[in-house]
C-alpha cells in the first residue's frame, strides 16, 4: 500500500477495507483507484468490491491467497499490443481465465489546478503513453513511465510541479484534485483494451453450453522442422477459428519458443477436441489457461 503516492493512500485504504470485509465479492486489480482496471472491474461486475494492488503480481497473489475471489487484468490493447509480462505471469500464477471484458480507453491530460502549460512531461503507464504517443510528440511533451495511470495522476498532485501532467481516466482527476486540460488524448478513437478475469478454479466448459466460448492456451512445439505448421493444421481441418497466436521465448537459450493462443470454442466440442489432440501430439507442453464466455464476437 505504501508504494502509492500519498494522495492515493486514503482511497486505497478505504477500498481495501471494504474488500477485506467481503473477500467473496473482492475483485483485485493493478493500479491506484481511478485507473482503467478499476473502471473495468466495476463495469464487469457492478456489485464487486474492487481491491487495488500496486503490481500485477500483487493482484494475482490476492486471488491465490484468498483475499479476493477474482482479479481483472489487462492483456492487450488495440493500439499498443499486449501488456508486458502477462504471457509469463498468467501461466505462472496457476489461476484460470474465467471471463473476458472489453472497455474503450479515452484518457485525459490532467495537471495541477490552475496549470495551463506548456507541460514538459506527462506521466502514465507505458501502455497509456504508447496509446497517446502522437499526441505527446506533437506538443513536445516528454512521456514518463509510471506504474499505472491513476497512480501517475496522484503522483503529479504529490509533486506539485505545474509543468508536469498525467495521462489518466477522467475519474482520476476527480479523485486527486487535478484539472482536466484536454479529454480524449488517445491517438485512435476506437482505442480498446481487452481484460481477462482470473479465479482459482476453472469454469467447467459444460456450464457454457448454449454460449459462444473462448479457450486460451499456451504450448511449446517440438524443436523440429515444420512442427508449428503441423501442430496448427488440426485447427484448420476441424474448422476451429484461432483468433490470436503470439510467440515468446522461454529461457535464455532462444531455442524454446512458447506460443499463446485463443480459439473460438471449448473442450467438449468435437472439432476443438480433435484439434487439441493433434496439437498435443506435436507439442512438448500444452496447457489450457481457461475456457470462458466470449464477450465480443471475433471476425
Amino acid at each position: 500500500m505504501h508504494s502509492y503516492p500519498t494522495p492515493a493512500l486514503i482511497q486505497v485504504k478505504t477500498l481495501t477495507q471494504v474488500a477485506e470485509s467481503s473477500p467473496s465479492r473482492a475483485m483485485a486489480f493493478q493500479g491506484a483507484p481511478g485507473c482503467n482496471s478499476h473502471r473495468a472491474a466495476l463495469d464487469f461486475d457492478p456489485e464487486c468490491a474492487p481491491l487495488p494492488c500496486f503490481s500485477f503480481e500483487d493482484a494475482l497473489d490476492a486471488v491465490k491467497e484468498g483475499r479476493a475471489d477474482r482479479a481483472i487484468i489487462p492483456i492487450e490493447n488495440s493500439q499498443h499490443g499486449r501488456v508486458a509480462d502477462m504471457h509469463f505471469l498468467l501461466p505462472e500464477s496457476g489461476l484460470s481465465i474465467v471471463g473476458e471484458h472489453f472497455i474503450g480507453i479515452h484518457p485525459s491530460l490532467m495537471a495541477l489546478p490552475g496549470a495551463k502549460g506548456p507541460f514538459t512531461a506527462a506521466y502514465s503507464h507505458p501502455q497509456a503513453l504508447g496509446q497517446s504517443r502522437h499526441y505527446l510528440r506533437e506538443r513536445g511533451i516528454t512521456p514518463m513511465s509510471y506504474a499505472d495511470t491513476a497512480g501517475a495522476a496522484a503522483y503529479v498532485k504529490e509533486m506539485g510541479d505545474p509543468e508536469a501532467a498525467a495521462i489518466a481516466p477522467p475519474l482520476a482527476a476527480e479523485l486527486y484534485g487535478l484539472d482536466i486540460i484536454e479529454n480524449n488524448v488517445e491517438d485512435a478513437p476506437d482505442n480498446t483494451t481487452r481484460f481477462v478475469v482470473l479465479a482459482r478454479a476453472p469454469l467447467d466448459p459444460v456450464s457454457l453450453k448454449g454460449q459462444v466460448a473462448m479457450t486460451t492456451m499456451i504450448f511449446e512445439v517440438r524443436n523440429i522442422p515444420a512442427a508449428l505448421y503441423k501442430a496448427l493444421g488440426g485447427f484448420a481441418t476441424n474448422g476451429v477459428n484461432m483468433t490470436k497466436l503470439e510467440s515468446y521465448q522461454k529461457g535464455a537459450s532462444f531455442s524454446a519458443t512458447m506460443f499463446y493462443a485463443d480459439i473460438v470454442g471449448a473442450p467438449g466440442d468435437v472439432g476443438v477436441d480433435h484439434a487439441l489432440e493433434e496439437l498435443a501430439f506435436h507439442c512438448k507442453e500444452l496447457r489450457i489457461l481457461g475456457t470462458y464466455a466470449q464477450a465480443r464476437e471475433r471476425g
